[in-house]
């Protein structure tokens, strides 16, 4: 087992309990770090909504991904928590999340629960291929070592977060061994907007809240909040609507967010309240007291609108319900929560084996597939490390009397 992270140690438990003698080879000083990292805020395992509507989230690899969600779906995360000692909750949003909302806990039981099971562990062991002959290559504190195994699971991980161990080193090592690799992609990510500099200073770090957004073009709002940053925005109704962003930046070289700021109001009732007169109050004070349209919210329609606007109800009104904010850039994949791309689905066959180098299967976000946050990235990558393990165990078995 090559990385240490959710889909490998799922990966090792299910390999150590089919009677395999298993190693977890990890590049950092302990495992599962981008884990213990998602769950600072609360551990979000998975989500309870229906399978099918669960299942249409992963897009184009939907078809692929339902596949592995029959072997393990969502109760099947809340029963390996079960299985560590953690009960869960469904929150009010439909997440799922262990009582205690705590990574750390989970993470110090599943690794004595793999202890305990005979699984070894070699940290500060980074892949690096492997040699003319087939052994695995891994750079360590002490120079390169070489390790053969009967059957490798490759876990990985995608291309974000790169100080937790998951820089996507490995593309150009498997791409040298002839695997299809599509190039990583930000998912789950923020934008710059190339914000006025005056702008920035006073909104960075200030929430947009009760809003609902789309992607220019496309006919289905979505309800949340976001962040405006030094550059632009982030957050999850922005990680929400990510991946159609940014393949539109890629396309067309910008993509257009469209804002709601009043999902509460019609613009019929928008238009009444900005055609009413405000006698001698401001603008600022008849935006307030007729639309609660304040703060952050009405410093976007001074940044995203003109100065010949803010006193017409006719061109003003479709624009509070639809206000354009022009995105110049996704912001760096090392800033993402997850990536897209990775080695393409049709460089694995059934069971997650590469068909360019039998016996090494590979799982979790090494595979090019996405998701929005929300439990779905930890489900699908759970998912494909049990149809991994399953195979992996499967070839061991079959190839018994050649080992």
């Amino acid at each position: 087992m090559v990385g240490g992270g959710a889909a490998g140690l799922h990966a090792a438990r299910r390999l150590a309990a089919a009677g395999a003698r298993v190693t977890v080879f990890d590049a950092m000083a302990s495992v599962g770090r981008k884990f213990l990292l998602a769950g600072k805020g609360g551990l979000n395992l998975t989500h309870a909504e229906p399978l099918p509507a669960f299942t249409a989230r992963y897009g184009d690899a939907a078809p692929r991904v339902a596949a592995w969600l029959d072997r393990f779906g969502p109760d099947a995360v809340r029963g390996l928590a079960r299985e560590l000692g953690f009960d869960t909750f469904v929150g009010s949003s439909g997440r799922v999340f262990p009582l205690d909302m705590k990574a750390g806990p989970m993470m110090r039981a599943w690794v004595r629960d793999l202890r305990e099971a005979g699984v070894a562990f070699r940290v500060r062991h980074r892949f690096l291929g492997w040699t003319s002959d087939g052994a695995l290559r891994f750079q360590t504190p002490d120079g390169e070592v070489h390790a053969r195994a009967d059957a490798t699971v490759l876990a990985l991980g995608g291309g974000s977060w790169s100080r937790l161990g998951s820089d996507g080193a490995w593309v150009e090592p498997l791409r040298a061994a002839g695997v299809s690799v599509a190039a990583l992609r930000p998912a789950n990510c923020g934008f710059d907007c190339d914000w006025e500099p005056r702008f920035a200073a006073r909104w960075q770090g200030q929430p947009l809240k009760t809003v609902a957004a789309r992607r220019s073009g496309t006919p289905e709002w979505r309800r949340g909040e976001l962040l405006v940053t030094a550059t632009g925005i982030e957050g999850s109704l922005v990680y929400a609507l990510s991946a159609g962003l940014r393949d539109a930046l890629e396309r067309d070289g910008r993509a257009i967010l469209e804002l709601d700021l009043l999902p509460d109001h019609s613009q019929a009732a928008v238009h009444a309240a900005l055609a009413a007169p405000r006698g001698s109050r401001s603008r600022s004070e008849h935006w307030r007291r007729r639309l609660g349209l304040t703060g952050l919210k009405a410093a976007l329609v001074h940044a995203c609108t003109t100065r010949e606007h803010w006193d017409d109800a006719d061109a003003l009104a479709p624009r509070i319900k639809s206000l354009p904010l022009v995105l110049t850039r996704t912001r760096p994949i090392d800033e993402a929560i997850s990536t897209a791309g990775g080695v393409t689905l049709d460089a694995v066959d059934e069971h997650l084996m590469l068909r360019a180098r039998p016996g090494v299967f590979v799982a979790g976000e090494m595979l090019d597939w996405e998701a929005p946050t929300g439990g779905y990235l930890l489900t699908a990558s759970l998912a494909s490390a049990m149809v991994a393990a399953h195979g992996a165990s499967a070839w061991l078995e079959a190839h018994a009397d050649a080992l």
